[in-house]
């Protein structure tokens, strides 16, 4: 299995909304365009930044096929995949495969908290499911349920195509002995702005990132800065996202990500109720944290 194509500056896709709540297909592949002709190395959609979660099954595998026909084979499409149970999490998976993603990219499940030999088992059930590379996507705060390192050793022990993880924890700790247990190259890609260089130090192959949806021009120079060896300008980079990650606080997930894409050009509609719109004064604290970092993105 040929692992090189994953890698780099991927966003974490905002899905498109019209004003009435309904998803919005043209503006969905407007965007995808956009990131394809700024340089992603990948688009990822119908994770949690894409609220996958607030779409029923129709629309998820609708954006799917969108996100692989504009696409057209530029970049891989990282698929969201994920479920409650393992089979509604195969069902989807199997689905991805036939319209024809890359790879699928698999949460947690969530409200239930299985043991972690549970997840073994929930995850090469899906790997056996299709021949599609696997990503587990481990994200605690959100679902509660945490992967831990042995857990990936294990799964990917056990079930060749999973490839490795996608880790949102923000325990870089954790995030580096992903990449000692395993007994094969685990592809390590992080979910938190803030540790992206961190984990990219450690040897992890990028960043499936939320601010890559709002400044895709500054993820990717941070990224070849990186490349090239020149990790000083990589750190001041890095730096200038902060108080991006630290504005996630101001509204609930994930209006804080769509309302800051509407500030600097890249409007993906509202959330999805019961998520409302950022109040007055957030808004402005936000928009100063847009303005202050969009030069920077000007500059890229």
């Amino acid at each position: 299995m040929d692992l090189s194509r994953f890698h780099g500056v991927v966003p974490a896709m905002a899905t498109p909304f019209t004003a009435d709540e309904r998803f919005d297909e043209a503006r969905t592949r407007e965007l995808i365009e956009d990131y394809i002709a700024c340089g992603v190395h990948g688009i990822s959609v119908a994770g949690s930044q894409g609220e996958f979660f607030a779409l029923d099954e129709a629309e998820h595998l609708r954006l799917l096929e969108i996100a692989v026909e504009t696409v057209a084979g530029r970049v891989p499409v990282y698929a969201g995949t994920g479920g409650v149970t393992t089979r509604a999490a195969v069902r989807v998976t199997k689905a991805a495969k036939a319209i024809g993603v890359d790879l699928a990219l698999v949460i947690t499940p969530y409200f239930v908290q299985p043991t972690q030999p549970e997840l073994v088992e929930h995850y090469t059930a899906i790997a056996a499911a299709t021949d599609l590379p696997v990503m587990l996507y481990n994200n605690p705060p959100r679902t509660s349920v945490n992967v831990l390192p042995a857990t990936l050793a294990r799964s990917m022990r056990e079930a060749p195509t999973i490839v490795g993880i996608k880790d949102s924890s923000g325990d870089v700790t954790q995030s580096v002995e992903y990449k000692l247990l395993t007994d094969r190259r685990a592809l390590l890609f992080s979910g938190r702005d803030t540790i992206a260089l961190s984990l990219l130090v450690h040897g992890g192959e990028g960043t499936i990132s939320p601010a890559a949806n709002v400044f895709p021009r500054l993820m990717l120079k941070l990224y070849d800065a990186f490349r090239r060896g020149d990790l000083a300008e990589a750190v001041r980079i890095s730096d200038i996202f902060a108080p991006l990650r630290e504005a996630w606080a101001l509204g609930s997930f994930p209006v804080v990500i769509k309302e800051a894409m509407a500030m600097a050009g890249r409007d993906a509609g509202p959330t999805r109720a019961p998520v409302r719109p950022l109040a007055a004064d957030r808004r402005e604290r936000l928009r100063e944290v847009v303005e202050r970092i969009a030069p920077h993105e000007k500059a890229a």
